[in-house]
């Protein structure tokens, strides 16, 4: 059977928060997976898709729309089943799904020092820009 990448659905959750904690082990306490989830199906919940092979969820990537620009997040891949084209199909799903609300253009932020993502990226198409990118935390301890 192929990857297949979907629209979240309920019945995903277990997978994904085993898929996140596996991928964002270091992540900060305010991005708990079961949370971010709750977040995102608030908000353009037919941008969070994700990646289900063989029975379990694989593969995640979470976008949105603010009418200006597009965003992706929680772009995540399996270790044990990398390099079979399951982030390329996410960011897909999540390019056409932008691209249906009218979004013509799709930031995202590389943690420094992950070279392979840059390079994942750049093959993708996305170039490098010359950006200073800030926060803020509001409203307690944050969610990026």
């Amino acid at each position: 059977m192929l990857p297949k990448v979907r629209v979240y659905e309920p019945s995903d959750r277990e997978g994904v928060v085993a898929l996140w904690n596996n991928v964002f082990a270091d992540d900060p306490p305010w991005n708990e997976p079961s949370s971010v989830i709750d977040r995102k199906l608030t908000v353009q919940p037919d941008l969070f898709f994700v990646c289900e092979w063989n029975g379990r969820i694989v593969g995640t990537v979470i976008a949105g729309f603010d009418g200006h620009r597009g965003w992706v997040h929680k772009v995540a891949t399996d270790p044990s089943c990398r390099r079979q084209g399951i982030a390329s199909l996410l960011m897909e799903a999540a390019e056409q799904g932008l691209a249906s609300k009218g979004c013509r253009k799709l930031n995202l932020q590389v943690r420094a020092g992950n070279e392979d993502a840059v390079s994942f990226y750049h093959d993708l198409g996305f170039a490098v820009e010359q950006r200073t990118s800030m926060s803020k935390h509001i409203g307690g301890e944050g969610d990026a």
